[in-house]
């Protein structure tokens, strides 16, 4: 089964803890977003490859490594979108593609409705990103996406989890590993995540 890490990291949990708070702003709730997703994707991306590289000091030369992979982030819409300006902080060079999903309120199942993603995408290592991870129907539908391609190392980033979400992308792909913020108690009837933060999207982009 794929692996779930939730960071136990105190600056995360601090964070989390100021991202969850109603009274936080549109402009902080950005700025934390971007410093959990800049946590989270060190632990994410701990086993890239790497290729060992002479490198000339003003002293001497050392053996330093340089990353082999090509990595490619595919935030969901539109919330994911959040989740990019540290994504490409850390890796300036990856590459960023788009997948347009939600969640039909009435039937609560995924409906993709913008999707540029070539057929080749010329990348080793797919980062989906999504700061909810709830009932897991988008997630599940990102990878699906992406295996169509036959990309075959596939991530998942998010800052909140349910468990609901997290055993439907494990059961959907038990390979793709997933790195989250908090894992919470449950999803409501509304299938929001509680206790969460509220709408990602609507705090990330002050709408209503």
């Amino acid at each position: 089964m794929s692996e779930v890490v939730v960071s136990t990291h105190p600056l995360v949990a601090h964070k989390v803890t100021r991202l969850r708070d109603a009274r936080t702003g549109t402009k902080e709730f950005r700025e934390l977003a971007h410093e959990i997703t800049t946590l989270l994707l060190y632990e994410a991306t701990a086993d890239l490859p790497v290729d060992r590289i002479p490198v000339q000091t003003p002293l001497t030369t050392a053996t330093g490594a340089e990353l082999q992979a090509n990595i490619g982030f595919i935030p969901i819409l539109r919330a994911g979108l959040g989740m990019v300006p540290a994504a490409s902080s850390l890796l300036p060079h990856a590459q960023v593609w788009h997948l347009g999903i939600y969640r039909e309120h009435s039937t609560r199942m995924p409906v993709e409705y913008y999707n540029k993603l070539p057929e080749d995408l010329n990348i080793d290592v797919a980062i989906v990103l999504d700061p909810m991870l709830a009932t897991g129907g988008s997630a599940v539908a990102a990878v699906d996406v992406l295996k169509l391609r036959d990309l075959r190392s596939v991530k998942f980033v998010g800052l909140i989890a349910a468990p609901e979400g997290v055993k439907a992308l494990r059961d959907a792909h038990p390979d793709v590993q997933i790195y989250v913020a908090a894992l919470d108690s449950h999803l409501n009837e509304d299938a929001y995540i509680v206790p969460g933060l509220g709408d990602a999207g609507d705090r990330l982009f002050g709408t209503a």
